[in-house]
């Protein structure tokens, strides 16, 4: 029974895990959490499931799994663990080891004196420095108490039409919230040229933003809000440059930086960036005191450098990892490799690793690959396709980075799961080709698709696939940039007509089974766009060309299935048995 004396600065996701892990090891130890909120220990990331009503009661994210509401006399019997809500740490000091705090509602200060501290102050939203920030309907999910604001507006009729600035993940998700339930009418408005930036590449991404449009939602891309005025008549409008939009309601979900600014006046080292440095043991500068979750950094572990990553995931776990220390262990987190999910209407999308784009950033020679594949045996009923894309570097042929899309949300997940465990151990495509998948049909393919991924990387980087990305296609030939060029389509003749008939000469059907004995009837002189519904005959058929010396030739990743996904190809083709 040590004794000591433990106070932890945040009660929402590391604070509480952290604490509680340290009572089951020492329970002799004095645990005080302090937090400015009056909510404490709650999932904050179900906050579009209540805003949606999916959640029906905003106590159920501060609920165990056996339906106790996780409040300060809660965790003082349950857990042993003193709370002091609505109390705001203003300042550490760290030659007295003394906490200053304040209670919002009485204004009392006290000083709360520690041999160890905690900081898991967590994440602030981004503040867009555009006039009208700060009219009424202009909000930032960042707390229950901005949800349960917007919730009652909602459902009180107040809101026709919402905007929403930003298309990360949680711009994504409120879209589907306030537009599938409610049926507001959603515009989302982002500045990069795609959705999901930074998460997803480009080809993916379309596909979700596509399935977002099909859904109903205003996507506008490539605009930044200059301004947000009160209209005229009641409600808001932005001005993106000269487009104006109106709005019952705006959300801002640009993303969030460290709440970091109690440990800097503190003197601890906190990055360039804002996040708190911090050791694999997840001790701060100050090795009395630790940090975790959204307010710190940590080694990014396929490309080796500092992130911020926000996931109530990586705060559980290195909260458990925190209060194992304070009891004198020696644990350790090594880092992350950015695991991410997200459901959107009805497709599921999983992360992890790298993009290509930001691979490239990061300085490796960086290959896309891409297989569209049942995520079942194709036989089973409720099989359905998974897009699946690898980033891998060409001169180790390490994997690097995996993204997923699709309807079923379990094989998206499971698959991706799969791949990052293996991340950190630098594995290969040759490590994805040969990986164990357990297989019955109604869970996988014999094949598995995270198998097919890794043939696919492997094909690619030994040359023996030659491939385009979708977007490549769509510049070359649906945009007509190449006029030399006419896509040669492998399947049936069924599958293929409606395209002939649309692109005439520009569309060349000779079945992937007949093209050896139809070599003279390929267009000369010109590039080779070869497609089929996935990828997997046109490489068949590749490989048929490049055995006749025919090198003008480049398989399309993902075939048809991407093209018409992605929203980039729209024909009355019904698809045939191949």
């Amino acid at each position: 029974m040590s004794g000591k004396r433990v106070v932890i600065i945040g009660a929402v996701a590391l604070g509480p895990k952290a604490a509680c892990r340290l009572k089951r090891l020492d329970p002799g130890a004095e645990v005080l959490m302090v937090d400015q909120d009056r909510y404490i220990s709650y999932g904050g990331c179900g906050i579009p499931y209540f805003i949606s009503g999916d959640v029906s009661d905003i106590r159920e994210l501060m609920s165990t799994s056996f339906h106790m509401e996780r409040t300060p006399q809660f965790f003082e019997d349950a857990k042993g663990v003193r709370v002091l809500v609505r109390t705001r740490a203003t300042q550490i000091d760290r030659q007295k080891k003394v906490v200053r705090v304040r209670n919002l509602d009485s204004g009392a200060e006290d000083e709360l004196p520690y041999d160890k501290l905690v900081i898991a102050t967590g994440s602030r939203p981004n503040r867009l420095p555009i006039p009208g920030i700060d009219l009424p309907g202009v909000v930032s999910i960042s707390d229950l108490h901005s949800a349960e604001a917007v919730k009652e507006s909602i459902a009180a009729g107040r809101v026709d039409r919402a905007a929403i600035i930003g298309a990360g993940a949680i711009g994504c998700e409120m879209a589907e919230a306030l537009s599938d339930l409610w049926g507001i009418e959603t515009a989302v408005i982002e500045a990069e040229n795609e959705v999901l930036p930074g998460i997803l590449d480009r080809s993916l991404a379309r596909m979700v933003r596509a399935h977002m449009e099909e859904k109903g939602i205003a996507i506008h891309l490539g605009r930044k809000v200059g301004r947000i005025e009160s209209a005229d008549g009641g409600g808001l409008e932005l001005d993106m440059g000269g487009e104006t939009l109106r709005a019952d309601l705006v959300i801002t979900a640009v993303g969030v930086r460290p709440n970091s600014e109690l440990a800097r006046e503190a003197g601890l080292l906190v990055s360039p960036r804002g996040g708190i440095v911090v050791n694999r043991r997840l001790e701060t500068s100050d090795p009395d005191i630790y940090a975790g979750g959204d307010c710190i950094e940590v080694q990014h572990l396929v490309t080796g450098k500092p992130v911020h990553f926000p996931q109530g995931s990586l705060a559980n776990r290195q909260g458990r990892v925190i209060g194992t220390n304070l009891a004198g262990g020696a644990a350790r987190f090594e880092g992350t490799v950015g695991s991410f999910s997200i459901k959107i209407f009805d497709l599921a999308v999983a992360s992890a690793g790298i993009t290509a784009q930001a691979a490239l950033q990061s300085g490796f020679d960086a290959q896309p690959a891409m297989v569209v594949q049942a995520d079942r045996a194709h036989f089973y009923p409720t099989q359905d396709l998974v897009f699946l894309q690898l980033t891998v570097d060409r001169k180790t042929r390490r994997v690097l980075g995996a993204q997923a899309v699709g309807k079923n949300g379990d094989a998206v997940v499971g698959r991706i799961n799969a791949i990052a465990a293996v991340l950190p151990f630098r594995a290969t495509v040759e490590d994805l080709s040969n990986m164990e998948i357990a297989y019955s049909p109604p869970f996988a393919s014999a094949l598995d698709v995270v198998n097919a991924a890794g043939n696919n990387a492997e094909n690619i980087l030994d040359g023996l696939n030659r491939t385009m990305e979708p977007s490549e296609f769509e510049e070359r030939f649906l945009k007509g940039r190449a006029k030399d060029a006419v896509c040669l389509d492998v399947r049936g003749p069924a599958n293929a007509a409606p395209f002939v008939k649309h692109f005439g000469d520009r569309w060349c059907n000779i079945p992937q089974e007949t093209l050896r004995n139809r070599l003279a009837d390929l267009p000369e002189d010109c590039d080779l766009l070869v497609v089929c519904n996935s990828g997997v005959r046109s490489y068949e058929a590749l490989r048929q060309l490049s055995e006749a010396g025919i090198t003008r030739a480049t398989n399309v990743q993902g075939g048809i299935a991407v093209l018409k996904k992605s929203g980039m190809l729209e024909t009355d083709e019904q698809e045939q048995p191949q």
